[in-house]
């Protein structure tokens, strides 16, 4: 019996390119060399796709992040012999439904969500609306285009400060905490938002939210969404969030899971993250990150294809859940072969 060829995607024109490369590398280090014949396929970071080496540096050297450079073997997608791509690419140009509109065009098989719930996953502007509207709490807040702020920059500071004091300004479109700021004066509001646009030319101003950190991973299991144990994210050091470098690379965060919850929270959080799944028409497997004040649980956003080192809070999650890293990586490509292909997902 032939191995089913399997496309690992890494890299991509998003500011995400180098998280992307870990997670290829801990795919590649685990998949099961029985079943699947995998193939690494970089996208640098001006769009090429080419094929690196089998033995290409994917892992970060000190304080060195890794990169799809450029002059390596160029492809393209129609010319790819594969069963299957399988894409740890995180952000805009890999997480938002443009490489999963390459692979419907192209006519192959891909794991993750399809178009439309990898757009409206990906754009907090639009997934929020969309998750309110199946009862589920957000954190107050306005949408800021860039077009509108080079023309009235003066109206929307005094409309972003009623949200209170911090506030969080984030990119529209954007994961890893990349342009985030945590700002405290007006003064520091304009920096933060000129900060983000860099990033997206849509901005998200927020009330911050005073409370726990709280993750929850979702498998699709038999088409069926599926909680795994929660977990809370503990910043270690002077980090005063969840940023890139506390997440990447200053290890100063730690993941506590099972998350020590009052009775009945945890169930409360896995509904929401299955609702939160199954609102966008999510598929395969996606990561929901909640606020827990004590009062309220607070949906902040869901990622439809979050880090999948073997150290990332997802496989960890489904770790304490009893399945591990080999075995998600089987159970996501499983799924995506069984599947159709169907761009109005």
């Amino acid at each position: 019996m032939s191995k089913i060829k399997v496309g690992i995607v890494c890299g991509g024109k998003s500011s995400e390119h180098e998280i992307s490369c870990i997670s290829a590398a801990g795919v590649l280090s685990a998949i099961d060399l029985d079943k699947y014949e995998p193939l690494l396929i970089g996208i640098t970071k001006s769009g090429t796709w080419v094929l690196p080496p089998a033995d290409y540096q994917l892992t970060i050297q000190g304080d060195v992040l890794p990169e799809i450079k450029d002059g390596l073997p160029e492809t393209s997608i129609e010319k790819l012999d594969i069963d299957l791509l399988f894409p740890v690419l995180h952000g805009p140009y890999g997480e938002d439904g443009t490489f999963q509109g390459q692979c419907e065009m192209a006519g192959i098989k891909y794991v993750g969500s399809g178009v439309l719930a990898s757009a409206a996953g990906m754009d907090k502007s639009f997934a929020k609306p969309i998750f309110q509207s199946h009862g589920l709490e957000v954190a107050p807040g306005m949408v800021i285009h860039e077009r509108d702020w080079q023309i009235d920059e003066v109206r929307i500071l005094a409309s972003a400060t009623k949200f209170g004091n911090p506030l969080f300004v984030k990119p529209a479109r954007s994961g890893s905490s990349r342009g985030t700021s945590k700002v405290k004066s007006v003064k520091e509001l304009k920096t933060a938002i000129n900060f983000a646009l860099q990033f997206d030319t849509k901005v998200l101003v927020e009330s911050a939210v005073v409370g726990r950190e709280i993750e929850c991973a979702i498998l699709q299991l038999n088409g069926v969404a599926v909680a795994s144990p929660v977990g809370e994210i503990k910043i270690l050091g002077d980090h005063e969030f969840y940023d890139f470098d506390a997440k990447y690379l200053d290890d100063l965060t730690q993941l506590v899971v099972p998350a020590v919850l009052p009775f009945g929270v945890q169930e409360e959080i896995q509904n929401y993250a299955t609702q939160a799944f199954d609102s966008l028409g999510c598929e395969g497997l996606a990561r929901v990150d909640f606020f827990y004040t004590g009062d309220s649980i607070i949906i902040n956003e869901i990622n439809t294809m979050p880090g999948f080192t073997a150290t990332s809070v997802f496989p960890k999650l489904w770790a304490a859940g009893g399945i591990g890293y080999a075995e998600l990586i089987t159970s996501l490509i499983e799924a995506a072969i069984a599947r159709p292909l169907d761009v109005t997902r």
